[in-house]
């Protein structure tokens, strides 16, 4: 017979003591941090001009997705500590919670460049990411369902379905290989091996304009940290700027600069007078200028 004692103590010791919680060094150290992210999201909340595109900014929705867990978690701690509401469902609004504080490893996106890099550069590739996603569904599809029919003759095989073979399409498309599912016969293997050259090549076209917008954010940014905040955009290939003139003015219609008109600069920065130029007759050579002086090449 169990003493009185030992089964109290066993009680006492399986629930979770109201005061051990909230003196969790963890804990402490969280609700220090919560409070100084709550502080600064309401000082540029209230300092905002336009509440609603606050609220329309991504880093702003970060930032409040950090910090509402924290107060929903301890609002439903303290509600179980004192025996309101039904366990099971706290438990699961925990577990839901505690998903949701990993968004918080995106505030960094706000000092670090290497994320805003990467952020922008996925945000020019949404069409190639999504021609990717596309190309690999319909690849998963057709390989799941010709290794299907290609092992259903073999009796100890994994590919009982085809939704099942997905898996497998998928892992073996995107050459990773887990090896928990592959195939036995002739036919399946020849499948396999056709899946796997179709995921290289699949997953490699999208690969050189996604690399390509990487490239022209990070040389943007570079430009940006060392000639100050303003960034400008690089110049056409076709239609390069124009060298400035000697009080260091930008020369109006960039490096197309037309040669007829009176008094127009040219590309050398020289300006001939209307009567100076002398256009060569069809078919024929430039012929001399007037003043004696040689013409335009």
């Amino acid at each position: 017979m169990t003493p009185p004692p030992i089964s109290t103590n066993v009680n006492a010791s399986s629930s979770p003591s109201p005061r051990g919680s909230l003196a969790d060094p963890f804990f402490v150290v969280e609700t220090i941090c919560i409070c100084w992210f709550s502080l600064e999201l309401l000082v540029r909340l209230l300092a905002s001009p336009s509440k609603t595109a606050f609220f329309r900014n991504a880093m702003n929705l970060i930032d409040l997705v950090a910090i509402v867990p924290y107060f929903v978690a301890l609002g439903t701690e303290l509600a179980r500590q004192r025996g309101v509401g039904q366990p099971a469902m706290s438990l699961a609004i925990l577990r839901v919670i505690r998903l949701v504080r990993v968004f918080r490893v995106f505030k960094l996106s706000r000092h670090s460049t290497g994320l805003q890099i990467l952020g922008q550069t996925l945000r020019a590739s949404m069409r190639e990411l999504g021609l990717l996603i596309f190309f690999l569904l319909i690849g998963v599809v057709l390989f799941s369902s010709a290794v299907y029919f290609a092992e259903a003759e073999d009796p100890t095989t994994s590919f009982t379905s085809i939704p099942r073979a997905f898996w497998w399409a998928v892992v073996t498309m995107t050459t990773v290989g887990y090896g928990d599912m592959a195939p036995v016969t002739v036919g399946g293997k020849l499948v396999g091996s056709l899946c796997a050259i179709a995921g290289v090549l699949t997953i490699s076209l999208p690969v050189p304009v996604i690399v390509s917008n990487f490239s022209y954010f990070y040389r943007r940014e570079l430009r940006g940290e060392e000639g100050g905040e303003y960034a400008p955009a690089p110049p056409c290939p076709r239609h390069p700027p124009s060298p400035p003139t000697p009080n260091g003015e930008p020369k109006a219609g960039g490096g197309a600069a037309a040669l007829g008109g009176g008094g127009e600069e040219l590309l050398d920065g020289e300006t001939f007078p209307e009567d100076r130029l002398t256009l060569p007759p069809p078919g024929g050579e430039l012929a001399p200028s007037p003043t004696g002086s040689g013409g335009v090449g």
